[in-house]
């Protein structure tokens, strides 16, 4: 058995009940990202059934899908990667991570800046992309890193690639990571290097995070402990903190991560598969731009036309997201929306409607039914639903 579970990041499916509480009433990515872009371009999607769980333009809801198909909502606060990307291994989190809109305690980042040698700048929300324009000059001047967060619980130190080495910055990040512990434990601390001149700065590739370890076992726990092989694709080993993963594979953005789920799909192999495509958040949710997720989701569905004729008879392949970041509202940041689930495979019962799942962990429940571990404590296996 192996399964190739692809988590497509930040491309949510419709505002959570309570998505009023984190400012993200009427959210919902794919369907605003379909009506700016006159309608998406997903036949493979489309064959799976994404046009019956929603009415999206250009995406007819064909009467006899191919895969089985359904809809999932977050039980767990918050609306970051950690939080979304745990549950679906099965960890449901009780409260949500700390957040920090009007900067972090100055006292914790003086002690940090006396650890790490440099001092800081600014310790406010911000978009990464406008605060590396605002202060990227003086941080070369000063040598201070920049640190900023969002709405989320992140704790972002930006810097120059010349100014301060990529390891000096990791090596800084990992010093945040082991402060930010009991009241101040964020989700992630989040290296963010850079480079470029001034009026003229770009973030790079070697963007790393740093997040808690899991506060429970997972469903990657469960497969490690029995010898099953667990590979990460992207960012996904990073918010486990590597615990779980036997094999992690970075990449620098969605067209590498879909080439190495090709080249795996080609050799033979178990267990899971576990990877994160980022460029919808980071380049698109992030940055307000609803036709490069359209174009980026089109070239997605291309490599999923290939991905699946690959699958053996004990594969299968699922589609589902983290959270939502609609790129069409006036916020960068990410959106509280239930995310779609798409499972394909040559054993997988067509048509199957899923139905409505009140928590991610649903699917967690039946990867770990798939291969016979110890079920989470939350979730209810789909096992049953998705058998031909």
């Amino acid at each position: 058995m192996r399964v190739f579970l692809i988590v497509l990041d930040g491309v949510g499916i419709g505002a959570l009940p309570d998505a009023d509480q984190y400012g993200d009433a009427g959210s919902h990515t794919l369907l605003h990202v379909a009506e700016a872009a006159g309608g998406l371009a997903v036949p493979t999607l489309e064959r799976l059934g994404l046009g019956r769980l929603e009415r999206l333009p250009g995406v007819r809801p064909v009467a006899d899908p191919e895969g089985a198909r359904g809809i999932m909502a977050e039980r767990s606060a918050g609306k970051d990667s950690t939080t979304g990307h745990w549950e679906l291994m099965g960890l449901v989190l009780e409260r949500a991570f700390p957040t920090y809109p009007h900067g972090f305690p100055r006292d914790l980042l003086d002690a940090w800046s006396e650890r790490v040698g440099r001092g800081w700048t600014f310790n406010g929300t911000a978009s990464g992309t406008e605060i590396v324009q605002r202060l990227g000059e003086s941080h070369q001047r000063t040598g201070e890193y920049i640190v900023y967060t969002s709405a989320d619980s992140v704790f972002q130190v930006a810097a120059h690639e010349a100014t301060v080495p990529l390891e000096e910055l990791y090596a800084a990040c990992r010093t945040a990571r082991e402060m930010l512990r009991g009241e101040h434990a964020v989700g992630r601390v989040i290296a963010r290097p850079f480079t470029g001149t001034p009026g003229d700065y770009r973030r790079t590739a070697a963007r790393r995070d740093f997040s808690l370890e899991p506060l429970g076992p997972t469903v990657l726990d469960r497969l490690h402990a029995v010898g099953r092989p667990t590979i990460t694709v992207g960012k996904v080993d990073d918010l486990f903190a590597g615990r779980g993963v036997s094999d992690a594979i970075h990449t620098k953005d969605n067209e590498e991560g879909q080439q190495v789920l090709l080249d795996l799909a080609r050799r033979p192999g178990e267990g899971l598969v576990f990877a994160n495509l980022v460029d919808f958040d980071t380049q698109f949710g992030h940055r307000n731009d609803p036709l490069g997720m359209a174009r980026a989701l089109e070239r997605f569905d291309h490599a999923l036309a290939e991905l699946i004729p690959r699958l053996r008879s004990d594969e299968l392949v699922v589609v589902t997201a983290d959270h939502g970041n609609d790129p069409t509202t006036p916020s960068t940041d990410h959106s509280r929306e239930h995310v779609p689930l798409l499972v394909a495979g040559p054993h997988v019962r067509r048509g199957a409607d899923l139905g409505r799942r009140s928590t991610f962990a649903d699917l967690g429940a039946t990867i770990a039914d798939l291969f016979g571990v110890t079920a989470p404590a939350a979730g209810e296996s789909m096992l049953p639903e998705l058998r031909a």
